[in-house]
């Protein structure tokens, strides 16, 4: 059994995913609307960062078990995301998604009213879950709103949530937490969340799903030679990633020899690039995946490398961070576009594989990435990062079919 959904719902929408669709009110709004909900949870998700001072005061935990909520976040969700579409059966899809969001709102409550480790744990572990069965479903159903070609930029509004989240999330939690408590960031978080399922609500259309998925379909996109390359492109270039960005500021202090106040500069150009990155990603994605690809990957080891080589030179350093962060605003559209690319017939199934794939990879990456700067220093988890996204470049390069 294969999913037709992307086939089928165009002519319910009103939508010819033939060709280009015009962008209508209802069309921005609807799309507005997911855009709102990855902000919504990815600033939930990475709140933590700025709250684990007082968090871990509050409840009597070291600072090290405090970070553990994040751990159990991602970890729910690859597992998750494994899962979603199939027990969402033949569910509405857009019923799904405002549930996802209601779950949202009642595990950060929860989280923001525990009085021990375990229930704040518990809480993380429902976002976990809302978190994944949204992009699990998020290619899909932005397809469906906006049609096959113009999935990219569909994409491109809806990741621009991630990046502002990042931005916003740790910088933002910690202030309130300091005016008002952590427990008054986390609740916060549940307002985000009960403003994007009310823009869910009055803006998606309704999104009766053509089939549902089974764990076995889910696994069987996996003997595609496409989806296989958009799986292998996800693994090398977010554990690519991952390995070295963590890193960027142990480097830019040791290596660069930068202080505090020009080091957070350097990451906020990050941030604005990723903002912009993600713009052209949407644009570049629709024009040619495999040019988009490889343009992002090859961004990604330039900039990696180029650090590695004359990153001790103050402005050189600030330029390729930047780079860099523009390279990262594209990677969360063009990836997802490219492993779909694969599944036109099955968006649902593939973006849970595009799920886990994410987050196996960012958990690869925090391993090796720990590694290697313990055992060669600041500069070994960025050569990290120039070789596999090089090796992403080189995989742009391969054609789909077998």
């Amino acid at each position: 059994m294969t999913d037709t959904t992307s086939q089928l719902d165009g002519a319910e929408l009103g939508l010819d995913t033939a060709e280009p669709t015009t962008w209508n009110a209802a069309t921005w709004f609807a799309v507005l609307s997911m855009a709102a909900t990855s902000f919504a949870l990815v600033s939930a998700e990475f709140l933590p960062a700025g709250l684990l001072t007082p968090l871990a005061r509050d409840l009597g935990i070291t600072e090290g078990t405090a970070g553990q909520v994040v751990t159990a976040t991602a970890s729910v969700g690859a597992v998750t995301a494994l899962l979603s579409n199939v027990l969402i059966g033949r569910l509405n899809r857009k019923t799904v998604l405002v549930d996802l969001s209601a779950l949202a709102i009642a595990s950060n409550i929860l989280a923001a009213l525990a009085t021990d480790f375990w229930l704040l744990l518990l809480g993380r572990a429902g976002l976990g879950i809302a978190l994944s069965g949204f992009w699990a479903l998020s290619v899909a159903v932005v397809a469906r709103l906006v049609g096959d070609t113009a999935t990219g930029r569909g994409m491109a509004i809806v990741t621009l949530g991630v990046s502002l989240a990042t931005i916003a999330a740790p910088s933002l939690g910690a202030l309130i937490s300091d005016w008002l408590g952590w427990r008054s960031a986390m609740a916060m978080t549940a307002g985000l969340a009960a403003f994007a399922m009310l823009l869910q609500a009055l803006s998606l259309p309704t999104l009766p799903a053509s089939t549902s998925n089974s764990l076995a379909d889910v696994f069987r996109l996996t003997q595609r030679r496409g989806v296989q390359l958009g799986m292998l492109a996800i693994l090398l270039l977010m554990t690519g990633h991952f390995a070295g960005s963590v890193y960027v500021r142990p480097f830019l202090e040791k290596v660069t020899l930068l202080e505090t106040g020009s080091i957070a500069v350097a990451l906020l150009g990050f941030g604005i690039a990723s903002v912009i990155g993600n713009v052209a990603g949407g644009r570049m994605a629709d024009a040619s995946i495999r040019l988009a690809l490889a343009v992002t990957a090859g961004l990604m080891a330039f900039a990696a490398l180029t650090l590695v080589l004359w990153g001790a030179h103050t402005g050189v350093a600030f330029a390729l961070v930047t780079l860099w962060g523009f390279a990262f605003g594209m990677a969360p559209v063009v990836l997802p576009t490219n492993l779909s690319r694969g599944a036109t017939d099955a968006l649902e199934a593939a973006g849970s594989l595009m799920v886990v794939s994410f987050q196996v990879a960012i958990s690869i990456g925090a391993v090796f990435g720990g590694y290697v700067v313990d055992h060669y220093g600041a500069v070994g988890p960025l050569t990290l990062t120039a070789i596999l996204a090089a090796s992403t470049v080189a995989l742009a390069s391969m054609k789909p079919s077998s």
